[in-house]
């Protein structure tokens, strides 16, 4: 199919290399504008930017797409279908109208839980058991489209969101080139109204442990939020990212250490596997502690 690709982070690298892969024509490949980062601000290209441009497919990266010029310029690229994912713009009406064959979203939930902007970690901060993609409509409201396509899989118990992402990410471009193999053959699906729920965004200021909550919501706020932005806590004056972690049983005060990185909670323990001292690289809790001379006997 001749297809117009609408993405921007590493999610979205793997669902444009499965388009090309599968003989589709990508004409076009649009992204967020390049964005200032590292300690110089240079100006970074997105990921999907830099592969497009590897791959020699045409670019653009509009600051919006409102404008009756970005709507034309998009028309008249005469797209069959455009495949969006995490792209990071709302798409307007005479965007979602234009392909002959509308719009199709891959988004990485079992729609129509975690509709929104961080389905990953808060399919794990809330302790599901699965999760997976949907091939869905696009249309004018927030990831309320029909769903032509599903595919499920199992959050293992210390999976951490970037190990979900990377999953979700192979999930999702086998899923789309699957999808539009068989466009004519799949009958959309409404999405029910009941078991919505919205993915917000995540807040930094959620990052902070708190070591009173139960030990099964910091294991999963820790796993959730790994390795971006990273939940952390205070460990003698020092703030330490804790990157995977799990339920285990012990009992003391909030945020006593009860030895081997095994931390008291509101109720239960939390055994911390993996963390990241300041300026540090991620390590093995055990490695972690050897290298700490007099390892405080409470956290905060």
């Amino acid at each position: 199919m001749r297809i117009v690709f609408m993405g921007t982070p590493d999610f979205s690298v793997p669902v444009l290399e499965a388009l090309v892969a599968a003989g589709h024509d990508v004409v076009c490949a649009y992204t967020q504008p390049p964005r200032p980062a590292g300690r110089g601000k240079k100006e970074r290209p997105s990921p999907v930017q830099a592969r497009a441009e590897a791959l020699g497919i045409a670019l653009r990266h509009p600051v919006s797409l409102k404008g009756a010029e970005a709507q034309a310029e998009f028309a008249a690229l005469g797209a069959e279908v455009a495949v969006v994912v995490a792209y990071g713009l709302l798409l307007p009406r005479g965007i979602l109208d234009a392909p002959k064959r509308g719009c199709l979203n891959i988004h990485a939930s079992l729609l129509p839980r975690w509709r929104g902007a961080a389905p990953i970690q808060r399919a794990i901060m809330a302790g599901d058991a699965r999760t997976g993609v949907c091939i869905m409509q696009m249309e004018a409201g927030l990831d309320t489209g029909p769903v032509l396509l599903r595919r499920e899989i199992g959050i293992g118990e210390t999976e951490t969101a970037g190990e979900l992402h990377e999953r979700l990410s192979a999930l999702g471009a086998a899923a789309i080139v699957a999808a539009l193999a068989r466009l004519d053959d799949l009958e959309p699906q409404v999405q029910p109204e009941a078991g919505v729920t919205y993915a917000a965004k995540i807040d930094k200021a959620e990052a902070r442990i708190d070591w009173t909550a139960p030990a099964e919501e910091i294991a999963r706020q820790i796993n959730g939020l790994s390795p971006f932005p990273g939940a952390w806590c205070d460990i003698g004056g020092e703030r330490v990212k804790l990157l995977r972690a799990r339920a285990a049983a012990g009992a003391g005060e909030p945020g006593a250490h009860l030895g081997g990185f095994r931390v008291a909670c509101g109720s239960g323990a939390v055994q911390v596997l993996e963390a990241q001292r300041a300026g540090k690289r991620a390590m093995e809790a055990a490695e972690v502690l050897r290298g700490w001379d007099g390892f405080p006997e409470r956290l905060g």
